[in-house]
């Protein structure tokens, strides 16, 4: 058998692979794009480049425009210096009138003035003795220079009047405050009289230390006033006691806050159907309008009256129990808080301009009268900051169908010593028209400081928050408020107590008016965080493709720049 024939063992060929190759090849060179000419790849950044412009300059510039924040300019400065007590420095010169013998009026008024300057140890507060018209000088030319200022002795502003009055029996020197006038009399003997030439005299040491104890009250009010303020070295030097502080301390937790307009509400409650009545329009007109009249001259008052039946206790209060020792009813002294049924009974905090002060006269029932306080055996009572309450007990056995006015007198005289100590008037001296005059000028100092913190308080938030607008009328009222305040401090410097006490007054009104701005408090409460959640749902989706367009135009021109 002849052997196999050898065969070519290496492989033919594959000509699929060069024909796959090539068919790739075709493929693609008909799937791409041709090359970009050079004028559209500059049309191209052209259409991103009008985009990006309108954004730019025209966008962006309305966008500006029209969400801006308008914000006044307000002085700083001013304010800041205001609530530092760098603009003004409060003093109280009181004016006292000498009524005395033209022979001897020079010689005490100057002895007096020495000693009184002796004595004085709070240089804010001076008292300025000057002659006064009187019998004894009807035909004389009084006036003085007093800080630079010719003063009249008839002046309005007088503060107090010394009339010398010479007797020839009784203990002199002596004197008498005058209750319901603000005179001093001095009594005294004819061998008191200073000479001219004389250096001292125990009768003008005597008035001196008068005056000093009259005016004592009104020096610790001030200090306490000022004290509380920066810079007021003149209120460090007059020290008050730790006792006296306290004293000041707690009538302030009681004393109302100052305002321009107070609404006085007097409310008659029975837990029966009588008394439905009472005379109250003629108790208020012989009781309290001459005191709301004496008060004219620091806030104006609006009054209402009302009458509820059938108005029960408090149901948090203790029931009142029968004391066998007083033979009353009594109600426990921690009840007094919760005395007033504030759920039904109509006591609104809100009635007319100011805030609202409420007296009420609660007639008890005939089974349950007398009705006192357990602790005190009282009758009566003051709220803090809101107003008063007073028991009326009736005589025993009775339940008229009204009240009289001999029925609401002591109430009456109740509510005017409550009246008078939620407004911060003093209890001495006895004078009213003197502690009225106190009052103006303590409420004259505070409202002047009120004024100036409200002012502080303005500038920083207008530093802090500078996303909050601030309107025109804000730097207007904002400029009044200073105006006012360099008024005020000008008139306290000349001794013009009530002209001081209406420009603080409006100071005060416009410092407030300023910082309770509606725009300005409402966005006090609309932060960053909430402009970015509104805007970035808008802005996102047109701005993504514009950056990432840029973008890659420039990542595209940098690699052109690198292939040259």
């Amino acid at each position: 058998m002849a052997p196999p024939m050898a065969t070519d063992a290496s492989p033919a060929p594959d000509m699929s692979n060069e024909h796959s190759g090539a068919d790739l090849k075709a493929t693609d060179a008909q799937t791409s794009p041709p090359p970009e000419t050079r004028e559209s790849i500059w049309l191209r950044r052209a259409a991103i480049f009008s985009f990006w412009a309108v954004v730019v300059f025209l966008g962006l510039p309305v966008w500006w425009t029209t969400t801006a924040i308008y914000r006044a300019e307000l002085p700083l400065q001013d304010m800041t210096d205001w609530a530092e007590g760098k603009v003004c420095k409060p003093v109280f010169p009181l004016r006292i009138a000498v009524e005395a013998p033209v022979s001897v009026q020079d010689a005490l008024v100057r002895l007096t003035q020495h000693a009184i300057d002796d004595l004085n140890d709070f240089s804010a507060h001076h008292l300025r003795l000057m002659p006064a018209e009187s019998p004894y000088t009807a035909n004389v030319s009084q006036e003085v220079i007093i800080d630079g200022t010719s003063i009249r002795s008839d002046d309005k502003d007088t503060a107090l009047v010394i009339r010398m009055i010479q007797v020839e029996t009784g203990e002199t020197p002596r004197s008498h405050l005058q209750p319901y006038s603000p005179t001093l009399d001095v009594y005294y003997s004819a061998t008191q009289l200073p000479a001219q030439s004389a250096n001292s005299s125990p009768l003008a040491s005597f008035i001196a230390q008068e005056l000093r104890a009259v005016f004592s009250e009104e020096q610790a009010q001030l200090a306490y006033v000022l004290a509380a303020q920066p810079n007021t070295q003149a209120a460090r030097s007059a020290s008050l006691s730790p006792e006296k502080h306290a004293e000041l301390d707690r009538q302030s937790t009681r004393v109302l806050k100052y305002a321009p307009t107070y609404h006085l509400t007097f409310s008659l409650f029975s837990p029966s159907y009588t008394p439905s009545a009472w005379n109250i329009d003629a108790a208020l007109r012989t009781y309290l309008t001459p005191l709301l009249e004496s008060f004219s001259g620091i806030s104006n008052f609006t009054v209402d009256t009302q009458v509820q039946l059938y108005a029960t206790f408090s149901p948090s209060i203790h029931p009142p129990e029968y004391d066998e020792t007083s033979k009353a009813w009594t109600l426990r002294k921690e009840d007094l808080s919760g005395f007033v049924n504030a759920a039904e009974w109509p006591l609104s905090p809100s009635i007319g301009e100011g805030p609202t002060v409420n007296f009420i006269v609660y007639v008890p029932d005939p089974s349950q009268s007398p009705l006192l306080v357990k602790e005190s055996a009282a009758n009566s009572w003051l709220v803090p900051q809101w107003g008063g309450v007073h028991i009326l007990n009736l005589p025993s056995g009775s339940s008229p169908d009204a009240l009289t006015i001999d029925d609401l007198a002591p109430a009456m005289h109740t509510f005017s010593d409550q009246l008078t100590s939620l407004f911060g008037l003093s209890q001495v001296p006895v004078s009213l028209p003197l502690r009225i005059s106190t009052l103006k000028r303590v409420r004259a100092a505070s409202l002047i400081f009120s004024a100036s913190s409200t002012l502080n308080a303005l500038a920083q938030v207008y530093q802090k928050m500078p996303s909050i607008p601030v309107p025109d009328n804000v730097a207007q009222s904002v400029d009044s408020t200073v105006k006012h305040l360099h008024q005020a401090c000008d008139y306290l410097r000349d001794g013009r107590f009530q002209n001081a006490l209406d420009h603080a007054r409006v100071a005060e009104v416009e410092a407030e008016k300023a910082f309770f701005e509606r725009s300005m408090v409402g966005q006090v409460y609309f932060p960053d965080e909430h402009k970015v959640a509104v805007y970035l749902p808008l802005l996102g989706p047109v701005a993504v493709p514009l950056l990432m367009a840029a973008l890659k135009e420039l990542k595209g021109a940098i690699a052109s720049l690198r292939g040259r």
